[in-house]
């Protein structure tokens, strides 16, 4: 049994990406509060390999209002049945024109416990054939670049990669890769 329990729900926003909810739930004490939720579709983050360098994609993130580098990662709310592999595969040829040869499960990832019930599959692409990127609307402006292994941890060091996911994602890699 839940330590929450919810007795009531009522959407207070939607659009094609995203529903906000605000619950009515009742704590193992017996009292009563709210608790908003943000439901988002499952992503996949996909992890670039080729030798020592890994591909990062930079956009700008509206949001926080600034330009951030990432490993490529995505959903697709009209495919919510998806095999996370598969949306680890589209995404990764959507924004970096990459396919991969071989896609590994490496982990799972979730990406704000507190507030959002959205969980990620983090991959890890190697054998990799490069290709022209196939971009939504949403992605004109990014850019994609290789940086060697050390660059990549300077650059989250640094506060340059400050994503969450990318970050939890590069010590999920090194977490696959020890013996």
């Amino acid at each position: 049994m839940d330590p929450i329990q919810r007795i009531g729900s009522r959407e207070v926003y939607r659009n094609s990406w995203m529903t906000v909810r605000e619950d009515s739930i009742r704590r193992p004490d017996g009292s009563e509060g709210i608790y908003g939720v943000i439901d988002k579709p499952t992503y996949a983050l996909v992890i670039p390999m080729d030798g020592e360098r890994l591909c990062l994609v930079q956009q700008f993130r509206y949001p926080i209002g600034l330009r951030r580098w990432e490993f490529p990662q995505g959903t697709a709310p009209e495919r919510e049945d998806q095999d996370p592999a598969e949306l680890a595969a589209r995404e990764l040829r959507e924004e970096t024109g990459l396919s991969a040869g071989s896609m590994t499960g490496i982990g799972r990832l979730d990406v704000a416990p507190g507030m959002s019930s959205q969980r990620g599959w983090v991959f890890l692409a190697t054998d990799l054939t490069h290709g022209e990127p196939e971009r939504e609307l949403e992605e004109q402006d990014m850019t994609m670049a290789w940086f060697e292994r050390a660059e990549v941890e300077k650059m989250m060091a640094g506060g340059e990669i400050s994503d969450a996911q990318s970050m939890a994602a590069y010590l999920l890699l090194q977490l696959h890769e020890r013996p």
